[in-house]
């Protein structure tokens, strides 16, 4: 397609015909929007031409628009003429949402960023669509706010991130889509939008390498159908509420009457370990009585909880391919080498395929700051447990709570040979504060004392060690951005994410006397949309009429988006190192 009749020369193009509403009439007319052609700014990235139709996204004084130009030949978004399948070469718009008209001779659409368009979009372009990553050295990048994926993609294309096989000298597989039930809970958004605000982020930066999607931390089977309804390849299983730490201190005759109490098909005997000794690489296991008994009360019913997840999952996928991640980090005590080995042998046994477990390693992995602990004692614990997973699998071993573990990123590479899924979630949340702190000092200020107010409450569900006394009170701070790299006030800033994103705004105030009509508290700005609503939409509430009754979360957002390359810039010099550890092997 030549330049003259592509979207890249939107920018000097006039249409022809009135533009026309797409089947559902809810999108608003270009003259109410001011979308037209001659606005769009395109995202060079996101341009792809793909059986002859082309795709990209724009930036517009209405926010993120799509944009497709095709064949006057394709039938108009809506009219429902084909129904043609991704992949087969039809020139289609069915499906799309939007306003049509004609440029220079074709086709052109221009439509929201919302969940039907992402759905079409990811029939349309296959490498949209999450897939396996199998053994590949990975990496999950949360992101709890749906604007991080530009600065993630980034930072992975910069470290030479691709879908490679372990033993090749450079790649990261990437995961975009990251969120667990938790934070979704928090945060007040769905699987659907953390997926579709992945798909647009991916598509803008226009990385076409693979991907895959990680639902995180599912406890119940309806997790389960949730994640799995909104397309989502990888389930992290979390039996952590199944574990059993009273096998810590129990005596060898408490341990008995506790393994006596399982079911059958759990106890010791079912194992077939008892007695057992194991050379695994130099490291040698034996599964004496106590040994064997401690690892089955303290996992037994934490591994049946996983089988059942399973089993219910394959048959809710059906056909549709996934793979699974076992994670028992979330508990009081590591978990011993003759632990990992019975959970291993536990989940064969019970016809459980994974393909990555997440141990609770020796130190602490605080959220949000570097590994505390001793570097060389995790590194041999490590090792001991990339031994296992080579010789009882293969699969790789899970960095969970990942983020800023600089310290140990080296070892983890070294020691699992590139067999590793590292982790990351609320350090992308980190770096919009600190985006924030150079353009709306006043915000953070703000967030940071009410964060200090949640600290306390909001801490009960994580492992952390900040302290409120030993964080600089708010009006001793001079660098903003700069406190985000002090230890206490990063954790409580870190863990307070859910409350700041969603905190209600102060009572509605009282109406005006006489006029029966109402002022909003001074200093609160301009309401905007919920958390999770397309992206091209969330900071207008006029498209929709929605309005936000969140304290901070309509500036928050309003914020990063009136500076997206700020921010992104930060994301990429964060996750650099973050992944670069991880792109080769030594």
């Amino acid at each position: 397609m030549s330049p003259a009749h592509s979207i890249l020369s939107l920018s000097h193009a006039e249409t022809g015909t009135t533009p026309s509403h797409a089947e559902t009439g809810t999108t608003p007319s270009r003259a109410e929007t001011g979308t037209t052609p001659s606005n769009l700014n395109i995202f060079p990235r996101s341009l792809v031409d793909q059986d002859g139709v082309e795709y990209a996204l724009a930036q517009t004084t209405t926010g993120l628009q799509l944009v497709i130009l095709a064949d006057p030949a394709a039938p108009r978004a809506g009219t429902g003429t084909t129904s043609p399948r991704a992949g087969t070469g039809t020139t289609s718009l069915t499906g799309f949402e939007g306003e049509c008209s004609e440029l220079a001779g074709k086709t052109l659409l221009i439509g929201p960023c919302n969940p039907q368009n992402a759905a079409a979009l990811r029939a349309r372009l296959d490498w949209l669509q999450p897939g396996l990553l199998g053994l590949r050295t990975s990496a999950g990048m949360g992101d709890r706010v749906g604007l991080a994926t530009p600065g993630h993609v980034r930072a992975v294309r910069a470290t030479g991130g691709k879908t490679v096989v372990p033993g090749s000298s450079t790649g990261i597989a990437p995961i975009f889509a990251q969120q667990s039930i938790r934070e979704m809970t928090r945060t007040g958004r769905t699987p659907q939008q953390v997926m579709d605000d992945a798909t647009w982020g991916i598509f803008q930066e226009g990385w076409h390498e693979g991907v895959g999607a990680d639902a995180d931390h599912l406890k119940t089977t309806t997790d389960i159908d949730a994640c799995m309804a909104a397309g989502f390849t990888f389930f992290t299983i979390d039996p952590g509420a199944h574990v059993d730490n009273r096998a810590e201190t129990a005596s060898l005759d408490e341990l008995r009457e506790l393994a006596e109490s399982l079911p059958a098909n759990l106890q010791p005997r079912a194992s077939g370990l008892l007695g057992k000794g194991f050379d695994i690489e130099g490291l040698w296991l034996t599964f004496g009585e106590a040994t064997l008994l401690k690892a089955v009360v303290k996992y037994g019913k934490a591994v049946a909880h996983v089988a059942s997840m399973y089993n219910y999952l394959v048959k809710a996928a059906g056909t549709r391919p996934f793979e699974l991640e076992v994670s028992v980090d979330e508990t009081d005590q590591p978990t011993s080498h003759a632990e990992h080995l019975y959970i291993t042998s536990e989940l064969k046994r019970l016809g459980v395929k994974w393909v990555s477990l997440a141990p609770r390693y020796v130190g602490r992995f605080e959220k949000g700051v570097d590994y505390i602990g001793d570097v060389a004692a995790f590194e041999t614990d490590l090792a001991g447990h990339a031994a296992i997973a080579r010789q009882f699998g293969p699969y790789k071993l899970s960095l969970h709570s990942g983020s800023d573990k600089f310290s140990i990123y080296p070892a983890a590479m070294r020691q699992t040979r590139g067999l590793v899924h590292l982790k990351t979630a609320g350090t992308s949340y980190l770096e919009a504060l600190r985006t924030i702190g150079v353009v709306d000092v006043d915000l953070f200020r703000e967030i940071y004392s009410f964060a200090r107010q949640r600290y306390e409450t909001d801490k009960a569900s994580y492992h952390v060690s900040a302290e409120l006394g030993r964080a600089p009170l708010p009006e001793a701070v001079t660098d903003w951005p700069g406190l985000l790299d002090q230890f206490d006030a990063r954790e409580i800033l870190h863990v307070t994410f859910g409350s700041v994103l969603t905190e209600p705004r102060a009572p509605c105030p009282v109406s005006r006397a006489g006029t029966g009509t109402t002022s909003r508290e001074p200093g609160l700005p301009r309401p905007v949309l919920e958390p999770g609503l397309p992206r091209g939409n969330r900071d207008y509430p006029a498209r929709t009429g929605t309005t936000s009754q969140k304290r901070f979360y309509d500036r928050f957002m309003a914020a990063l988006n009136a500076n997206p390359e700020a921010y992104a810039s930060n994301l990429e010099k964060q996750f650099i190192r973050h992944l670069k550890p991880f792109s080769s092997l030594e």
